[in-house]
């Protein structure tokens, strides 16, 4: 299964000719989604902390435009999925890194290692994957906390419909360019 390509092993200036890449730029990579992965798992945390419910949070919506608690387990159920997508996104995300790290060791006096570039390329596009999924989820999520706080979007609230439109608009876009930016770096 070793079909690894000898690649530049943490140096501060990776080379990248030929079958050479520079794993510090993976490295750098990968302790970047594991940063971003946990501010979001910590918007997680504070989501599933707040309660919708609470009587003294004044000003939700009532009557027919209230949310009900439909909108409550769906805010429960897409910060769950989110945290779980994260979670998977960093274990994999620190997984390769430990594995660029330990199991191929550069030789002694050597700055490359033996690295296997297809495990490489599955394990960051995994890591990128359970990222896009956990911010589409979290973006559900939020889409419920301005449902249940300003009332449902059937109602046609403007405040609603003006708090969900940057929400579906801004965080797609940036998933696409994110998506678009990991295939060029994956078929590099």
């Amino acid at each position: 299964m070793d079909n690894g390509e000898v690649l530049e092993y943490d140096s501060p200036r990776p080379r990248s000719t030929g079958s050479y890449g520079g794993t510090s730029i993976h490295i750098t990579a990968l302790d970047g989604i594991v940063n971003v992965n946990s501010l979001f798992t910590l918007a997680v945390f504070v989501g599933l902390a707040w309660n919708p419910s609470d009587p003294t949070d004044g000003g939700l919506p009532s009557g027919d435009c209230a949310a009900g608690n439909r909108a409550e387990e769906r805010l429960v159920f897409f910060h769950v999925l989110a945290f779980a997508s994260f979670l998977f996104s960093s274990l994999v995300a620190l997984s390769v890194r430990q594995a660029i790290r330990f199991v191929h060791p550069p030789p002694v006096g050597s700055r490359a290692a033996r690295i296997n570039r297809a495990a490489l390329r599955g394990g960051i596009l995994a890591s990128a994957v359970g990222s896009v999924f956990g911010c589409g989820f979290l973006m559900m999520a939020l889409v419920n906390v301005v449902e249940i706080k300003l009332g449902r979007l059937g109602c046609g609230g403007a405040a609603a419909v003006g708090a969900v439109i940057p929400l579906v608009t801004l965080i797609p876009a940036a998933m696409l360019i994110y998506t678009a930016i990991v295939f060029y770096a994956f078929t590099r």
